[in-house]
Protein backbone atom coordinates (compact mmCIF):
# COMPACT_ATOMS: atom_id res chain seq x y z
CA UNK A 1 0.00 0.00 0.00
CA UNK A 2 0.92 3.54 -1.22
CA UNK A 3 2.54 5.35 2.31
CA UNK A 4 1.12 7.96 2.30
CA UNK A 5 -2.15 6.09 2.11
CA UNK A 6 -0.78 4.05 5.34
CA UNK A 7 0.13 6.88 6.98
CA UNK A 8 -3.37 8.90 6.30
CA UNK A 9 -4.78 6.45 7.66
CA UNK A 10 -3.14 5.40 10.59
CA UNK A 11 -3.32 8.85 11.58
CA UNK A 12 -7.18 8.88 11.25
CA UNK A 13 -7.28 6.09 13.52
CA UNK A 14 -5.63 7.50 16.06
CA UNK A 15 -7.10 10.71 15.82
CA UNK A 16 -10.74 9.11 16.21
CA UNK A 17 -9.52 7.06 18.83
CA UNK A 18 -8.10 9.83 21.08
CA UNK A 19 -11.57 12.27 20.50
CA UNK A 20 -14.06 9.29 20.82
CA UNK A 21 -12.43 7.67 24.16
CA UNK A 22 -12.20 11.30 25.08
CA UNK A 23 -14.84 12.74 24.81
CA UNK A 24 -16.80 9.44 25.63
CA UNK A 25 -16.68 9.08 29.48
CA UNK A 26 -13.84 9.78 32.07
CA UNK A 27 -12.98 6.10 32.19
CA UNK A 28 -12.05 5.56 28.54
CA UNK A 29 -10.29 8.83 28.77
CA UNK A 30 -8.14 7.62 31.65
CA UNK A 31 -7.74 4.57 30.33
CA UNK A 32 -6.51 5.61 26.53
CA UNK A 33 -3.73 7.48 28.51
CA UNK A 34 -2.73 5.08 30.66
CA UNK A 35 -2.16 2.70 27.99
CA UNK A 36 -0.88 6.00 26.26
CA UNK A 37 1.74 6.61 28.85
CA UNK A 38 2.88 2.72 29.55
CA UNK A 39 3.81 2.55 25.49
CA UNK A 40 5.57 5.99 25.96
CA UNK A 41 7.65 4.46 29.16
CA UNK A 42 8.63 1.77 26.82
CA UNK A 43 9.77 3.94 24.03
CA UNK A 44 12.02 6.29 26.16
CA UNK A 45 13.50 3.37 27.94
CA UNK A 46 14.64 2.37 24.38
CA UNK A 47 15.77 5.70 23.39
CA UNK A 48 17.77 5.99 26.84
CA UNK A 49 19.01 3.05 26.93
CA UNK A 50 17.70 0.95 30.23
CA UNK A 51 15.59 -1.48 31.25
CA UNK A 52 12.37 -2.07 31.09
CA UNK A 53 10.67 -3.66 33.88
CA UNK A 54 10.92 -1.08 36.73
CA UNK A 55 9.95 1.90 34.95
CA UNK A 56 6.96 0.33 34.23
CA UNK A 57 6.23 -0.49 37.55
CA UNK A 58 6.82 2.76 38.42
CA UNK A 59 4.98 4.21 35.69
CA UNK A 60 1.60 1.97 37.10
CA UNK A 61 2.69 3.15 40.62
CA UNK A 62 2.43 6.56 40.18
CA UNK A 63 -1.13 5.96 38.02
CA UNK A 64 -2.34 4.09 40.93
CA UNK A 65 -1.27 7.11 43.86
CA UNK A 66 -2.30 10.39 41.74
CA UNK A 67 -5.10 8.72 39.53
CA UNK A 68 -6.81 6.42 41.60
CA UNK A 69 -5.79 7.40 45.51
CA UNK A 70 -5.15 11.23 45.54
CA UNK A 71 -8.25 13.05 44.15
CA UNK A 72 -7.96 14.44 40.77
CA UNK A 73 -8.64 17.94 41.68
CA UNK A 74 -6.08 18.26 44.72
CA UNK A 75 -4.27 21.26 44.40
CA UNK A 76 -1.13 20.38 46.14
CA UNK A 77 -0.53 16.73 44.23
CA UNK A 78 -1.75 18.70 41.18
CA UNK A 79 1.14 21.63 41.75
CA UNK A 80 4.20 19.21 42.37
CA UNK A 81 3.23 16.93 39.63
CA UNK A 82 3.50 20.72 36.69
CA UNK A 83 6.44 22.02 39.30
CA UNK A 84 8.35 18.94 39.12
CA UNK A 85 7.73 18.66 35.06
CA UNK A 86 8.46 22.31 34.42
CA UNK A 87 11.99 21.61 36.46
CA UNK A 88 12.49 18.50 34.42
CA UNK A 89 11.96 20.68 31.11
CA UNK A 90 14.14 23.20 32.33
CA UNK A 91 17.02 21.26 32.54
CA UNK A 92 15.89 19.45 29.28
CA UNK A 93 15.85 22.50 27.46
CA UNK A 94 19.21 23.96 29.15
CA UNK A 95 20.80 20.21 27.70
CA UNK A 96 19.05 20.81 23.89
CA UNK A 97 20.72 24.85 24.11
CA UNK A 98 24.00 23.80 25.76
CA UNK A 99 26.55 23.83 22.75
CA UNK A 100 28.75 21.53 24.93
CA UNK A 101 28.92 18.07 23.85
CA UNK A 102 26.17 15.91 25.71
CA UNK A 103 27.58 14.06 28.63
CA UNK A 104 26.78 10.67 29.02
CA UNK A 105 23.54 10.74 31.80
CA UNK A 106 23.65 8.25 34.29
CA UNK A 107 20.83 6.05 35.77
CA UNK A 108 19.28 8.78 38.09
CA UNK A 109 19.56 11.52 35.51
CA UNK A 110 17.49 9.09 33.28
CA UNK A 111 15.37 7.88 35.60
CA UNK A 112 14.73 11.91 36.69
CA UNK A 113 13.59 12.46 32.56
CA UNK A 114 11.70 9.10 32.75
CA UNK A 115 9.81 10.72 35.45
CA UNK A 116 9.30 14.47 34.91
CA UNK A 117 9.25 14.43 30.91
CA UNK A 118 7.17 11.12 30.55
CA UNK A 119 5.36 9.82 33.73
CA UNK A 120 3.84 13.43 35.20
CA UNK A 121 3.14 14.74 31.87
CA UNK A 122 0.74 12.16 30.88
CA UNK A 123 -0.48 11.80 34.45
CA UNK A 124 -1.64 16.23 34.39
CA UNK A 125 -2.99 15.29 30.72
CA UNK A 126 -5.25 12.81 32.79
CA UNK A 127 -5.52 15.18 35.55
CA UNK A 128 -6.20 18.40 32.96
CA UNK A 129 -10.38 17.91 32.38
CA UNK A 130 -10.80 17.68 36.21
CA UNK A 131 -8.63 20.86 37.48
CA UNK A 132 -11.82 23.14 37.59
CA UNK A 133 -13.87 20.66 40.12
CA UNK A 134 -13.94 17.89 38.66
CA UNK A 135 -16.20 19.28 35.87
CA UNK A 136 -15.24 17.42 33.33
CA UNK A 137 -18.19 17.18 30.89
CA UNK A 138 -17.39 20.93 30.25
CA UNK A 139 -14.01 20.95 30.74
CA UNK A 140 -12.69 17.98 28.54
CA UNK A 141 -13.06 20.41 25.89
CA UNK A 142 -10.29 22.13 27.34
CA UNK A 143 -8.36 18.78 26.63
CA UNK A 144 -9.86 18.63 23.23
CA UNK A 145 -9.34 22.28 21.94
CA UNK A 146 -5.64 21.76 23.45
CA UNK A 147 -5.16 19.07 20.91
CA UNK A 148 -6.78 20.95 18.19
CA UNK A 149 -4.33 24.03 19.04
CA UNK A 150 -1.40 21.47 18.88
CA UNK A 151 -2.65 20.00 15.44
CA UNK A 152 -3.50 23.41 13.75
CA UNK A 153 0.26 24.14 14.27
CA UNK A 154 2.00 21.67 13.32
CA UNK A 155 -0.52 21.41 10.52
CA UNK A 156 0.31 25.41 9.05
CA UNK A 157 3.90 25.11 10.47
CA UNK A 158 4.35 22.16 8.03
CA UNK A 159 2.21 24.43 5.22
CA UNK A 160 4.02 28.02 5.93
CA UNK A 161 7.22 26.53 6.27
CA UNK A 162 7.25 24.33 3.25
CA UNK A 163 5.52 27.14 1.11
CA UNK A 164 8.16 30.51 2.66
CA UNK A 165 10.43 28.81 4.97
CA UNK A 166 14.33 30.51 4.65
CA UNK A 167 15.75 30.42 8.02
CA UNK A 168 16.04 27.46 10.15
CA UNK A 169 14.79 27.42 13.46
CA UNK A 170 17.31 25.05 15.01
CA UNK A 171 19.27 23.67 12.09
CA UNK A 172 21.46 21.59 14.66
CA UNK A 173 18.59 19.27 15.73
CA UNK A 174 15.74 19.64 13.78
CA UNK A 175 17.01 21.26 10.09
CA UNK A 176 13.25 21.00 8.76
CA UNK A 177 11.80 23.31 10.81
CA UNK A 178 12.02 27.08 10.42
CA UNK A 179 10.83 30.08 11.73
CA UNK A 180 8.84 31.36 9.04
CA UNK A 181 6.62 28.10 9.85
CA UNK A 182 6.92 28.45 13.55
CA UNK A 183 5.49 32.25 13.33
CA UNK A 184 2.99 31.00 10.72
CA UNK A 185 1.64 28.14 12.90
CA UNK A 186 1.39 30.16 15.97
CA UNK A 187 -0.72 32.58 14.08
CA UNK A 188 -3.14 29.96 13.14
CA UNK A 189 -3.03 28.13 16.14
CA UNK A 190 -4.17 31.47 18.09
CA UNK A 191 -7.02 32.01 15.47
CA UNK A 192 -7.98 28.19 16.35
CA UNK A 193 -8.02 29.12 20.26
CA UNK A 194 -10.25 31.90 19.38
CA UNK A 195 -12.57 30.00 17.22
CA UNK A 196 -12.54 27.54 19.97
CA UNK A 197 -13.41 30.14 22.33
CA UNK A 198 -16.68 30.94 20.40
CA UNK A 199 -17.82 27.41 21.24
CA UNK A 200 -16.39 26.69 24.38
CA UNK A 201 -16.51 29.89 27.11
CA UNK A 202 -15.92 28.65 29.71
CA UNK A 203 -12.54 29.83 28.77
CA UNK A 204 -12.40 33.60 27.72
CA UNK A 205 -11.23 34.06 24.60
CA UNK A 206 -7.78 35.50 25.68
CA UNK A 207 -7.30 32.75 27.37
CA UNK A 208 -7.71 30.66 24.58
CA UNK A 209 -5.81 32.01 22.76
CA UNK A 210 -2.70 32.58 25.36
CA UNK A 211 -3.37 29.05 25.87
CA UNK A 212 -2.51 28.63 21.93
CA UNK A 213 0.66 30.68 22.66
CA UNK A 214 2.13 28.71 25.66
CA UNK A 215 0.88 25.47 23.48
CA UNK A 216 3.04 26.12 20.56
CA UNK A 217 6.13 27.54 22.09
CA UNK A 218 6.47 24.74 24.62
CA UNK A 219 5.13 22.58 22.05
CA UNK A 220 7.92 23.26 19.78
CA UNK A 221 10.77 22.46 22.37
CA UNK A 222 9.15 19.47 22.96
CA UNK A 223 9.54 18.52 19.73
CA UNK A 224 12.84 19.62 19.47
CA UNK A 225 13.96 18.20 22.85
CA UNK A 226 12.60 14.63 21.49
CA UNK A 227 14.07 14.99 18.53
CA UNK A 228 17.22 15.33 20.57
CA UNK A 229 16.63 12.46 22.63
CA UNK A 230 16.30 10.49 18.82
CA UNK A 231 19.35 11.70 17.48
CA UNK A 232 21.44 10.76 20.41
CA UNK A 233 20.13 7.06 20.16
CA UNK A 234 20.65 7.19 16.52
CA UNK A 235 16.96 6.11 15.70
CA UNK A 236 14.16 8.14 13.16
CA UNK A 237 11.16 7.13 15.06
CA UNK A 238 11.16 6.73 18.89
CA UNK A 239 8.75 3.82 17.98
CA UNK A 240 6.60 1.67 15.26
CA UNK A 241 3.40 1.11 16.50
CA UNK A 242 1.70 3.74 14.34
CA UNK A 243 2.54 2.87 10.83
CA UNK A 244 3.79 6.08 9.32
CA UNK A 245 4.32 8.45 12.10
CA UNK A 246 6.40 6.06 14.54
CA UNK A 247 5.66 5.90 18.00
CA UNK A 248 3.62 7.30 20.74
CA UNK A 249 6.38 10.23 21.95
CA UNK A 250 6.73 10.85 18.33
CA UNK A 251 3.08 11.69 18.24
CA UNK A 252 2.81 13.85 21.93
CA UNK A 253 5.85 14.89 22.10
CA UNK A 254 4.62 18.46 21.60
CA UNK A 255 1.88 18.24 24.15
CA UNK A 256 3.53 16.09 27.07
CA UNK A 257 6.34 19.40 27.23
CA UNK A 258 3.50 22.00 27.11
CA UNK A 259 0.60 20.50 29.36
CA UNK A 260 3.07 21.08 32.85
CA UNK A 261 3.21 24.48 31.12
CA UNK A 262 -0.20 24.87 30.35
CA UNK A 263 -1.53 23.17 33.59
CA UNK A 264 0.18 25.91 35.55
CA UNK A 265 -1.29 28.36 33.80
CA UNK A 266 -4.81 26.80 34.30
CA UNK A 267 -4.05 26.42 37.78
CA UNK A 268 -3.48 30.39 37.96
CA UNK A 269 -6.60 30.91 36.21
CA UNK A 270 -8.91 28.95 38.54
CA UNK A 271 -7.28 30.19 41.95
CA UNK A 272 -6.68 33.62 40.74
CA UNK A 273 -10.56 34.69 39.37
Amino acid sequence: MNESIVRALSGIVYIALLLGATLYSPGSFMVLFGVFMMIAIGEFCRLAGIKMMLPLITGIAFLGLFVFVIPNDSASANLCLSLGSVLIGILLLEDLFSKRPSAQKNNIVKAAQLIGYVIFPFLLIIKFPFLFEGKYDIVIYSIVGAFIIIWTNDTFAYIVGKAIGKHKLFERISPKKTIEGFLGGMLFAITAGYIISIYHDFLSPAHWMASAVILVIFGTLGDLVESKFKRTAGVKDSGNIMPGHGGILDRLDSIIFAIPFLFLYFQIIYYVS
